[in-house]
């Protein structure tokens, strides 16, 4: 793992984050300007403020953070589906990292079946927005390197949307290791990911470590934030902090509400594995 100097990785990880923002407006263009009351009634929960629209998604256009988080919903369904799942069927499920709610919103007709819908965020603000608002889940602020409120075994599906993009390898291992926990044998965890649509705009020195195989961190000291990105080159998931899972799927730039991000489907092992002595 590679790691730029505070502010050289600022830096990158602004450009980062500006390469989201773009593509982001590119794919709303064409819904944008829709009322936030239009978009209310439509969507059936109240729209958070533009402050905290911008803080999770770099816009503040409510059509695209209902957009966006319609099209994550969609693709989570999508991806269990391709393996035989239905989403109504996982008991109970995480969106680790959840934000305002962007995506928790489309599953109030899954909690009124009796699926347990979570949300959780180290960010107290958008906890206490998503619980005033999104009444039908259950929402728990964790620490940036702690552990999720949940007994082990709770979930069959958890899903975290550009998280791993903006947190060093320890805290990627830890929050994997803290997932495969709260998930139960067979369970799926969605993420997504940096990946080969950032490589060339990285200096020449960690495009090399990138084309090594080795992680790329940039900003380090804002983990967390938007000032910290991560960059994965293909195969560095299986080989480092996802060993302990099967990956069930890679599908790049795959994640039609995170534009330009991989999509990564993985599973938990129904038996644990042995380790190597």
């Amino acid at each position: 793992m590679l790691t730029g100097t505070s502010e050289t990785g600022r830096g990158l990880a602004d450009r980062a984050w500006g390469r989201i923002r773009r593509g982001a407006t590119r794919a709303g263009q064409r819904i944008r300007g829709i009322p936030v009351r239009l978009a209310e009634r439509a969507a059936g929960f109240p729209v958070p403020p533009a402050r905290l629209l911008h803080a999770v998604g770099g816009s503040d256009d409510p059509s695209w953070f209902l957009t966006a988080g319609t099209w994550a919903a969609e693709d989570l369904r999508n991806a269990m589906a391709r393996h035989g799942e239905a989403i109504e069927e996982v008991g109970a499920l995480l969106d680790f990292g959840c934000g305002v709610g962007r995506v928790v919103r489309h599953w109030g007709g899954l909690a009124a079946s009796g699926v347990e819908v979570v949300g959780t965020d180290y960010n107290p603000a958008m906890i206490a927005w998503c619980r005033r608002n999104l009444p039908f889940a259950r929402f728990a602020r964790n620490a940036i390197d702690g552990r999720i409120d949940a007994d082990d075994g709770t979930f069959g599906l958890a899903y975290a949307l550009s998280v791993f993009t903006h947190l060093d390898e320890p805290l990627q291992r830890h929050w994997l290791a803290e997932l495969r926990r709260v998930l139960r044998p067979g369970g799926f965890l969605l993420i997504t990911l940096h990946g080969l649509p950032y490589r060339d705009g990285l200096p020449p020195e960690d495009r090399e470590a990138f084309d090594r195989g080795e992680l790329v961190v940039v900003g380090h000291d804002r983990q967390g934030s938007n000032h910290c990105a991560a960059f994965h080159p293909p195969g560095y998931l299986a080989s480092g902090p996802a060993e302990d899972w099967e990956i069930l799927e890679w599908i790049p730039e795959g994640a039609r509400g995170n534009p330009r991000q991989d999509a990564y489907l993985l599973r938990k092992p129904a038996v644990a594995r042995a380790r190597a002595a």
